[in-house]
């Protein structure tokens, strides 16, 4: 069980309902990190505090001490879950940075077709799929490419570590506005209306599984992928872990096969020189320097 983190606070903040203290933020904060990698600075205190106090009002908890302690008890471990949920900051769009799905469309789907033409497999990883939209807008980019995927052995794995996020991806349902920003053609040939919704459509998802995942614990899997996705998801872990994540994935990746990271994130580790950066945060895996 997790020891009790209450202590006294000298000046607590009279606007706010609960106290959050040092203690109390550091223990959340490890709690995080060991769960899920994302490293929480003092900086995101306040973010913190917004987030959970709706999880102490829903669960009536007096303060984040109690909170804590429920975490930390041997039937926490579905409050863990929603307190990742909580923390864990899901900003995502259809066919957000868009050179990535033009380089996929243009320059790495006709060679997986014909490979999927030759009875070939072929394996997308979206590592961090948040509400769906950026596995459905893979699935839009290679349907386009290669309308007849489905009749091949062509699947895309999305996965996430947050589970109400999975569930709203696995809905597949989404407000006019967010689907507004598709291109017209594609919005109106995979997408449906669902009330004052848009409902993906059963081409788009016949292509998609949909998993929890965690990047720091087993990757479960039996092929190698050809491309994977994950955008905006390492920025918020440490260096360190960085690298090591960066190492795993060229582990699952075949060689030859593609990376596609975020605006904001770089390749770092001993597998940097086996990543070649061919365009914007873009990357193809060629180990010892070499694709065999």
């Amino acid at each position: 069980m997790m020891p009790a983190v209450n202590e006294a606070v000298a000046s607590p903040d009279p606007s706010r309902e609960y106290v959050l203290t040092d203690k109390q933020f550091a223990a959340i904060s490890r709690l995080v990190r060991d769960e899920s990698g994302i490293n929480l600075s003092d900086a995101k205190r306040d973010l913190v505090y917004s987030r959970l106090v709706k999880r102490l009002r829903r669960l009536h908890m007096p303060d984040f001490g109690s909170y804590l302690d429920h975490v930390g008890s041997p039937t926490g471990d579905g409050e863990r879950r929603e307190l990742i949920s909580a923390i864990t900051t899901n900003v995502t769009n259809f066919f957000r940075e868009p050179h990535h799905f033009e380089h996929l469309q243009r320059d790495v789907m006709p060679d997986l077709a014909s490979r999927l033409s030759h009875g070939e497999s072929v394996r997308l990883w979206s590592a961090g799929c948040s509400d769906g939209r950026e596995p459905y807008t893979i699935a839009a980019t290679v349907l386009q490419a290669f309308p007849d995927a489905a009749r091949h052995n062509l699947k895309i794995l999305a996965s996430d570590i947050d589970h109400n996020s999975l569930e709203k991806a696995k809905q597949g349902r989404y407000s006019a506005e967010m689907v507004s920003r598709m291109p017209p053609a594609v919005r109106d040939r995979y997408f449906r209306r669902a009330g004052d919704e848009a409902e993906a459509g059963p081409q788009l998802r016949e292509l998609i599984a949909f998993r929890y995942l965690n990047l720091l614990a087993d990757w479960p899997f039996k092929q190698k992928f050809d491309v994977i996705f994950c955008r905006n998801v390492l920025i918020y872990f440490e260096q360190d872990l960085q690298a090591r994540i960066f190492t795993r994935f060229c582990s699952v990746l075949k060689p030859g096969g593609y990376l596609y990271i975020g605006h904001s994130e770089r390749v770092s580790g001993p597998v940097s020189k086996d990543l070649r950066q061919i365009g914007i945060t873009s990357y193809i895996y060629e180990p010892s320097g070499g694709v065999r």
